[in-house]
């Protein structure tokens, strides 16, 4: 009941601003509103200047408004004088009548196109304008307080008591300057091209240019033509004509007579000075993605919250690890010539340079005996450690301090990098934040168990990118098996999600969906490939770059392309239910797709060789892992141990094929990703979410099996719950009968065939034709 009187509510209060919008969107309404503007600006032009000659005589009836007895000269009464009163002797002087200038055009504009924005732009310039002319009016006419305004007048008091008349002067020619080289673009290059030098040619260096043979049966011939006082030669053209022949004493005669030659003007063509993508870049800058959102802001800082993040060193219990580490390597006989300690938020590092002739291997086969000892679980030696030429052993801390989120955000290390996707996932044991570029991984991989700290890092990598990308630039594609885990980001679904066209939802829970916007960013993928072989760049990062730079002609169909950052919680669900049908589409992206900016985020709860396989760890050299139960899902996540040996609550392990690095993940909580969601909603967004291109998958266009013969095995039980359940869908079957995606498609193509259920309805589930069990028994009982 709550729900529909909710609902009844919302739909009231719908149509109000429908009305709104549809009254002034409306073309009679815009017609109406341009003619009354463009008259009102006639109007106040007329009032102004005839305030110009009676003001005098007016000023002293103004306060006298609403008595009848009493006239104004002003030729449009009371009211023009009033209004011409307030913004000529109150106002700007005769910088006013410029407002109704930009009056009549804001009218011109909502008369002929219905909108003010190709005229937005001069009500700016020309407010600061009439700022700027009613000063220098002040200026001028000091004695005339009436052309400049009071506020011409006053400004200009003002500011010749600090700068005097010299400086003030000054500073009205920079401003003029400064609006003239901003509001024209003009450049000494520019002022130079409106006036080109005139080159004065004289006769003795006219070259006559051949003419273009029209006709192939005529064709040029050079004569030269001697002359008897001068003995210049001057080659011209000849065309010979179809004429009759001339005698040998007719060409003496026509060689002796003088020949004049018309010299048509000479055509110059004309140059451009420079590359024309530099000359757009110069006039109207680099292209910029974002001008669209132009007003959007990033989240804030306050929208995080604040913990204690102070790390409180035990110096007792520093030197009592020492001294059972020390105490355990001597009983099997290891010396130790140095030890030194680094705390970190939750686990501490001890670095151990053993005596000579030590084996390394033998302190690694200690770790068992070396946790025994400290009574810790959680213990990790890292031997040797890479760079250094020591050994470490990783303690926990009895007290673990909190990693915020909001502390490696506003970390200067985030916030100064310039990294095409930054993440910060947290901090190092050396208390230093851990930023990377996903776009660099370029591909990542996530796991561990239930309630480490895996749904955490996924909203710490998103977060991270909110906070540093505008929505032109990144597009997230989510997918959500388990439903709950990312609806959050639904609010920002305008801004920042990519989708399916004719989907309702942005943030992908079906199986079938899932199939579908894979193979469609696989689309999009070859799609981009085909934009960069045009473009003839390698990667996203130099097309992007040739495009600002207005290289690339959007006729040509070139666009600016945001990274797409496509994210899968639970890929074992995933993997269970449709198998090879997800697996192939997300190795050919993790194989191809980094260069044209589409990265993978993929996690799992149960990293098993049967979900991460052989294909898809070679294609994400970059893993994350927390906390899982055994070694075999350390080695098949890390190729090694270690991830079965960490502390939980966001204690992991970071790989990106080289050395391992402990950190302790960022913690950002569901409020705090809530409010983060909410500012950004709170915005104005694009029209819809980022479309991808349409992938029809098996189910549309079905070829159906009329033959009974050929029916699965299962027909009949997914008949049976089909109409047990009445809902026709692919995924139904998945889920009760244990399917795979194609073969239970198979089965919907024969049920419908069959009858049973109706056709395929895009998202919607087919309509179930058959009432109940009965009558399909009925049905099915017949056809035999």
């Amino acid at each position: 009941m709550a729900k529909k009187k909710e609902i009844k509510s919302k739909t009231k209060r719908k149509p109000v601003f429908q009305k709104i919008n549809s009254f002034f969107g409306n073309r009679q309404t815009q017609t109406l509103i341009g003619v009354f503007t463009m008259l009102f600006a006639v109007f106040l032009l007329i009032s102004f200047f005839s305030y110009l000659f009676n003001w005098q005589e007016d000023q002293s009836q103004l306060s006298n408004f609403t008595d009848k007895n009493i006239t104004v000269k002003n030729l449009l009464g009371k009211i023009g004088a009033s209004i011409s009163h307030f913004f000529i002797y109150n106002g700007f002087g005769i910088a006013s009548i410029y407002i109704t200038v930009l009056l009549f055009l804001s009218g011109i504009a909502i008369f002929l196109k219905g909108s003010l924005q190709h005229i937005k732009k001069y009500w700016g310039w020309g407010i600061l304008g009439i700022i700027w002319l009613s000063i220098t009016i002040g200026f001028f006419s000091s004695k005339n307080a009436l052309l400049a305004g009071v506020i011409g007048y006053e400004l200009n008091s003002y500011f010749q008591q600090f700068l005097g008349k010299t400086g003030l002067l000054l500073v009205l020619l920079f401003l003029l300057i400064s609006y003239l080289v901003l509001r024209f673009k003009l450049t000494p290059e520019k002022i130079k091209n409106l006036f080109p030098e005139k080159k004065v040619v004289k006769n003795s260096e006219i070259k006559v240019k051949p003419e273009v043979v029209k006709n192939p049966i005529e064709a040029p011939l050079t004569t030269p033509v001697e002359s008897k006082e001068e003995k210049e030669t001057t080659n011209f053209d000849l065309e010979i004509d179809n004429k009759k022949p001339t005698t040998k004493k007719e060409e003496s005669k026509d060689t002796d007579e003088k020949v004049t030659i018309d010299v048509e003007k000479i055509v110059e063509e004309t140059h451009v000075a420079e590359n024309i993508p530099n000359k757009l870049v110069k006039d109207f800058g680099e292209f910029d993605p974002t001008l669209e959102l132009g007003s959007y802001t990033f989240p804030t800082l306050n929208l995080l919250k604040d913990y204690d993040e102070s790390i409180s060193i035990d110096q007792e219990e520093l030197e009592n690890h020492k001294n059972r580490i020390v105490e355990t390597l001597n009983n099997y006989n290891i010396g130790i010539a140095k030890i030194k300690a680094t705390v970190g938020p939750t686990v501490t590092l001890y670095e151990i340079v053993p005596e000579a002739g030590i084996r390394i291997s033998k302190i690694k086969n200690l770790e068992d005996d070396i946790a025994l000892s400290l009574s810790a679980m959680g213990i990790r030696i890292i031997a040797p450690i890479p760079g250094k030429g020591t050994i470490g052993i990783e303690v926990p801390n009895k007290k673990a301090t909190m990693v915020s989120m909001k502390s490696v955000i506003s970390s200067a290390k985030f916030q100064n990098s310039e990294m095409e996707l930054p993440v910060a996932m947290g901090k190092t044991i050396s208390n230093e934040t851990f930023v990377f570029d996903l776009a660099k991984m370029p591909h990542l991989l996530m796991a561990g168990a239930t309630g480490q700290g895996k749904s955490v890092g996924l909203n710490a990598v998103l977060t991270s990118i909110l906070y540093k990308k505008h929505p032109a630039e990144v597009k997230f594609v989510l997918v959500d098996p388990k439903k709950v885990e990312l609806t959050l980001f639904n609010h920002i679904e305008r801004h920042y999600l990519a989708k399916l066209p004719d989907t309702e939802d942005a943030i992908i829970t079906d199986t079938a969906k899932v199939i579908n916007t894979l193979n469609s960013l696989c689309i999009e993928m070859d799609n981009r490939y085909d934009l960069l072989k045009k473009a003839m760049v390698r990667n996203i990062k130099e097309y992007n770059t040739k495009f600002k730079e207005r290289k690339l002609n959007p006729e040509n169909g070139h666009t600016f392309l945001p990274y797409i950052v496509l994210v899968i919680d639970e890929f074992a669900d995933l993997i269970m239910t449709a198998g090879k049908e997800v697996e192939a589409p997300i190795a050919r992206l993790a194989q191809l797709a980094r260069a044209i900016g589409i990265h993978l985020i993929v996690a799992t709860q149960r990293p098993s060789v049967n979900v991460i396989t052989g294909i898809i760890k070679a294609n994400f050299p970059a893993r994350i892992a927390f906390r899982v139960t055994s070694k075999i899902d350390s080695r098949t996540i890390l190729d090694g141990s270690g991830a079965d040996q960490l502390i939980g609550k966001g204690d992991m392990l970071f790989t990106n094929g080289n050395d391992v690095i402990r950190l302790q993940c960022a913690f950002v909580d569901t409020p705090e990703v809530e409010r983060i969601t909410d500012y950004i909603g709170s915005q104005r967004a694009y029209p819809s979410a980022y479309l991808l291109p349409e992938y029809n998958g098996e189910e549309v266009g079905t070829s159906l099996d009329v033959d009974i013969s050929e029916r699965d095995v299962l027909f009949r039980d997914a008949a049976l719950v089909i109409v047990l359940a009445q809902q026709g869908s692919t995924s139904l079957l998945q889920r009760k009968l244990k399917l795979g995606y194609n073969r239970a498609g198979r089965i919907i193509d024969q049920l419908e065939a069959a009858g049973i259920v109706g056709q395929f309805e895009g998202s919607k589930a087919r309509q179930v034709l058959i009432p109940d069990e009965m009558a399909l028994n009925q049905l099915l009982d017949g056809e035999k």
